[in-house]
């Protein structure tokens, strides 16, 4: 099932937050790493004529999970959580600096299945950017937070960052997953699982 995708560039870095619909005019959205402007957020869905139907959190970084309480308690939707960073949520400090801190009703792992505004989404582990970093797949579509990038990679510098970890979480999405399949990277435009092996400097060591 293909799915729709709206990208809203949100707060002071301009961190991508994905509105993702089973089709256009889909009553609910899954809305991924919600990390700034609520109220602006809300307002932007209410002109695609959708709701909040769940929440997704790649990991826990200041800028992708800043506004997951505003929203989540505003619109009562359910939020759905990496176990590894579950705690950083729930106390509200994270490795980047504190947010609101926020209970998810869910927290996963690589390897579940679950359904969010009627799509089905599988999580995959991709630590390497963080460590308990997870990405979620539907109709093609990949919402890989900070693992790559067009044409770079997620920084490894902070803690829990692991250049290694990064790059065998990429080559393991490479053999899960067809090289057309579109990335929705947590900073600037999407990409393809083939175009970022096959170009992107940062990965040269998966293709000797």
């Amino acid at each position: 099932m293909d799915v729709v995708v709206d990208r809203f560039a949100l707060g002071p870095i301009q961190t991508n937050c994905y509105v993702v619909r089973a089709e256009r005019g889909a009553p609910e959205a899954a809305v991924v790493d919600p990390g700034d402007e609520p109220a602006s957020l809300r307002l932007e869905l209410a002109g695609l004529g959708t709701k909040v139907g769940g929440i997704l959190v790649t990991h826990t970084d200041i800028d992708h999970v800043g506004a997951v309480a505003d929203l989540a308690e505003g619109t009562g939707a359910e939020v759905w959580a990496p176990a590894g960073e579950v705690e950083a949520l729930r106390t509200g400090e994270t490795r980047s600096g504190h947010v609101r801190p926020h209970d998810p009703a869910h927290v996963v792992s690589g390897g579940d299945r679950i359904t969010v505004a009627g799509i089905e989404f599988e999580v995959v582990d991709v630590p390497g950017h963080s460590a308990g970093h997870v990405a979620f797949h539907a109709g093609g579509a990949l919402f890989g937070g900070d693992l790559v990038f067009a044409g770079s990679v997620g920084r490894v510098d902070l803690a829990g960052g692991d250049w290694d970890a990064l790059l065998a979480s990429v080559r393991a999405l490479a053999e899960h997953f067809p090289p057309e399949t579109a990335i929705y990277p947590g900073h600037g435009p999407a990409t393809t699982l083939g175009d970022e092996l096959a170009r992107n400097p940062y990965l040269a060591e998966l293709r000797a």
